[in-house]
């Protein structure tokens, strides 16, 4: 069996790239020379059951943070996402936002845009109002449902 000079500098760096990348696996081939590296991904999920320590200071902090999230949800103002996308806070990359936390809206005006297939959709407000919060992230993904913003 002929011997095989392996340069793991090479194969330090393939591995570094995979980490860096999120790839699972690299292949390389380069005449009869072929080198692979691969990570495995654990699908595994543990539980582990624990008692809640409950104490005077983290209850109230516990209540208050699960009295924040429901506002948004339930709030009467609140736009939801009508389609999965890439929501964008203004029409153009460096232009000025389509709104902003404080402003003061008039029902159709457009409040954001969400991108779905390569078709950019204007989301119009339904109502007049305030714009209350603002809670998608230029950019970010959007899901069908999700909050956008709330408007009171």
């Amino acid at each position: 069996m002929p011997k095989v000079d392996i340069d793991t500098a090479y194969i330090e760096n393939l591995a570094e790239l995979l980490a860096r990348t999120g790839l699972t696996e690299i292949e390389i081939c380069q005449g009869d020379a072929r080198i692979r590296v691969a990570r495995q991904i654990s699908t595994s999920v543990e539980y582990v059951h624990a008692a809640p320590a409950v104490s005077a200071a983290v209850a109230p902090t516990a209540a208050v943070t699960a009295a924040d999230a429901v506002p948004e949800a339930a709030h009467p103002g609140t736009i939801t996402s009508p389609m999965v996308g890439t929501v964008y806070l203004s029409p153009e990359p460096g232009a000025a936002a389509y709104v902003k936390v404080g402003d003061q809206v008039k029902e159709g005006q457009t409040l954001l845009i969400i991108e779905a297939m390569k078709v950019m959709n204007s989301i119009r407000a339904p109502q007049a109002g305030r714009v209350a919060r603002i809670l998608a992230s230029n950019g970010a993904p959007v899901e069908y449902g999700e909050p956008l913003l709330v408007i009171e």
